[in-house]
């Protein structure tokens, strides 16, 4: 039993938690051990089990995996992200009370990092973008905070982790950095947020160094770019440079597929040389040859954030195919990867459907989710009241979750998974900008 008087002042987050856990619960039994996407979550499995920096992400992640390898189980992998999680909520609903908001307040601030079924989705799933969601709102947690050496660091920290497991989290320490002197934190602050976010970053590049004669986060920085500008590229237009001509696209504009189908497809096969490098510069001639061309793909793929649905309509054939919606079928492992899987599992690693608990969590993702133009609403008002109100903790929130809704278009291509991580960040911004005016100095 809990004690009379935390009841009475956290009721209303505590009666908002139980359904949370129950729909873990419900994934937990419902999709055993966990649930897997494409090639990327085997893809951190090899590197779990051999960590050395690759080509295309950071090892932030794998590393994660490595550390809760011992013990054999992929449901352990799934619980701790569901348990991460649910701490992240009760976190950001902490310090909204410890800034003023009333109990009911800071729990409907918390209410879709609790029971949105994206986010549950993802923390079942063998991918990193549960844990860069906590790495990346915990430290800016930290920052949001009274402002102190030890603060600063440990936000700058936590950013800096969050940029070895996903690279967007390096525009979110720029971003953190640059509100932090708005702040006016004193020097000994901002050299350790600086610090602090620097050495994971400087280490985990020397590594990458080390091993490839690559200083970076990866080797994929062009390619990425490349595969965004395939969608508009002519050639006619921009005259790329003789060795770079392999890289133009053959179809036409009108029959050219996302960026991801560049990314991952053959394309690039029969290039010679450093393809990450030419394909930087293939990208940077094509954006400065047709601006406007890039800047109307961007707008095209933002519109995807006017969709009511998370994602594609509910059809048959949709459910057999999309990964971002709890599976309706068990979908065996190919042979391509089940030994990377059974090898981290110690056993069969199939995801296998439990009826009826899958069949709940099913109906529920029907609608138990935050529609992205209402994710929208929100951040665009965070950001209003905070700079009217002159707000900067309740700015910094709300340009980290902007810079992770806007930047991936511009760099590589939309995909509605970008976008959870800008939900809690964008629910403590609105939460921070709303509270009652502060009694202390921005200090």
């Amino acid at each position: 039993m809990l004690p009379g008087n935390v009841w009475r002042r956290h009721r209303a987050l505590l009666v908002a938690l139980a359904p949370a856990v129950v729909l873990r619960v419900l994934a937990m039994v419902g999709y055993r051990p966990a649930l897997w996407f494409w090639a990327d979550s085997f893809s951190y499995l090899r590197a779990a089990g051999d960590p050395v920096p690759g080509t295309f992400r950071p090892l932030g992640y794998s590393l994660f995996l490595a550390a809760l390898g011992p013990g054999k189980s992929l449901a352990l992998v799934a619980a701790v992200q569901h348990a991460l999680g649910l701490g992240l909520a009760v976190a950001v609903y902490a310090l909204l009370r410890r800034r003023g908001l009333p109990g009911w307040g800071a729990t409907a601030a918390v209410v879709p990092l609790l029971l949105d079924e994206f986010l549950i989705l993802l923390e079942h799933m063998i991918m990193a973008d549960a844990l860069f969601t906590v790495l990346v709102t915990a430290g800016i947690l930290a920052l949001s905070r009274r402002l102190s050496p030890v603060t600063a660091g440990v936000g700058g920290a936590l950013l800096g982790l969050a940029a070895v497991t996903r690279t967007i989290g390096v525009a979110v320490l720029v971003v953190a950095a640059a509100c932090l002197l708005l702040r006016r934190p004193g020097p000994r602050a901002l050299l350790c947020l600086v610090l602090a976010g620097a050495a994971p970053l400087l280490g985990y590049a020397s590594w990458m160094w080390a091993t490839s004669g690559t200083f970076g986060l990866t080797r994929a920085d062009g390619l990425f770019m490349w595969a965004r500008t395939m969608t508009f590229a002519d050639c006619s237009v921009i005259r790329p440079e003789p060795e770079l001509t392999p890289l133009c696209p053959r179809t036409p504009v009108a029959g050219r597929p996302s960026p991801a189908h560049w990314m991952w497809g053959p394309t690039l096969a029969g290039v010679p040389g450093d393809r990450n490098a030419l394909a930087g510069r293939f990208a940077r001639a094509a954006v400065l040859a047709q601006p406007g061309d890039y800047l109307a793909a961007v707008g095209g793929d933002l519109r995807w954030l006017l969709r009511w649905e998370r994602t594609t309509a509910w059809t048959v054939a949709a459910r057999k195919t999309n990964p971002y919606w709890f599976p309706y079928e068990e979908r065996p492992l190919r042979d391509s990867v089940r030994g990377t899987a059974e090898s981290y599992e110690g056993g069969p690693a199939d995801t296998r459907l439990v009826e009826p608990y899958a069949g709940w969590l099913r109906a529920y993702q029907r609608f138990g989710y935050l529609p992205y133009p209402v994710l929208l609403v929100l951040l665009g008002g965070a950001l209003a009241v905070a700079a009217a109100r002159r707000r900067p903790d309740a700015l910094l929130p709300g340009l980290a979750a902007a810079v992770l809704v806007l930047a991936p278009p511009f760099l590589h291509g939309y995909d509605v998974r970008y976008v959870v991580p800008a939900v809690p960040l964008a629910c403590l911004a609105a939460g921070l900008a709303l509270r009652r005016p502060p009694n202390v100095g921005g200090r």
